[in-house]
């Protein structure tokens, strides 16, 4: 199959067109206008500095449903314990370096160069992008950040300086979302982490499907969360 080189013009290709791997085009911009309607479509940024803008559908997908999430016993009692302070949107911006900066200290690679977290923290502008955080006393010691349209929330990545600190964070997002209404998380690609917690593989052409129900056209919830 052929990946296809974007224009100035605001549209992307089927994703039903995407080669094997998921790639489905390459080039654009991170313009607010552009990312919401990738999203809107089930497609994603995912690149490095070595490489132009790489747009992304894969098959299968990954997601979890809010009534999934599996919270283990040991992972109940951490939340008994109340070990965390969570906070919503309090801080997008430290969240998503700290993102960043737990995959570099692993010598993992990142996706999150400079133009990403800009456009990111566009987005949180806008009010589109949101965080959880949790905190030790007055350190964010863990965290996730992503996007929320429609009735669905696009999970872009998460960290923790101690453990259990992100999938508190998750336990208290999917809490959030479930009282919004929320029918889909999108976790994109597979982690045995996030299957751990119930996230699933469905067929690209099935998360399509369920996306395009999910987005109201007349839902402009948008703005800061509160917890």
């Amino acid at each position: 199959m052929s990946v296809f080189r974007l224009t100035d013009t605001l549209v992307f290709p089927d994703p039903l067109h995407a080669d094997p791997d998921g790639l489905l085009a390459v080039g654009g911009d991170l313009s607010p206008e552009r990312l919401l309607l990738a999203y809107r479509l089930g497609i994603f940024p995912w690149y490095s500095s070595a490489t132009p803008i790489l747009w992304w559908s894969p098959d299968p997908r990954l997601v979890l449903y809010p009534n999934e999430l599996k919270v283990s016993k040991s992972l109940s009692r951490v939340l008994k314990k109340g070990r965390f302070r969570i906070t919503a949107d309090c801080a997008f911006a430290q969240v998503i370096r700290e993102c960043g900066a737990v995959r570099r200290e692993k010598r993992e690679d990142t996706w999150l160069v400079p133009a990403m977290i800009t456009a990111y923290r566009d987005l949180h502008q806008l009010g589109f992008a949101h965080s959880i955080e949790a905190w030790r006393d007055d350190h964010l010691v863990g965290g996730l950040y992503g996007i929320a349209l429609g009735r669905v929330y696009f999970g872009e990545s998460m960290f923790s300086r101690e453990t259990d600190a992100s999938k508190v964070a998750l336990v208290h997002l999917v809490q959030h979302l479930s009282r919004q209404g929320c029918q889909l998380i999108d976790c994109q690609v597979s982690t045995r982490h996030l299957q751990s917690l119930g996230a699933r593989e469905i067929p690209r052409r099935e998360f399509l499907q369920r996306l395009r129900a999910a987005m109201d056209p007349g839902d402009q919830r948008r703005g800061r969360w509160q917890l």
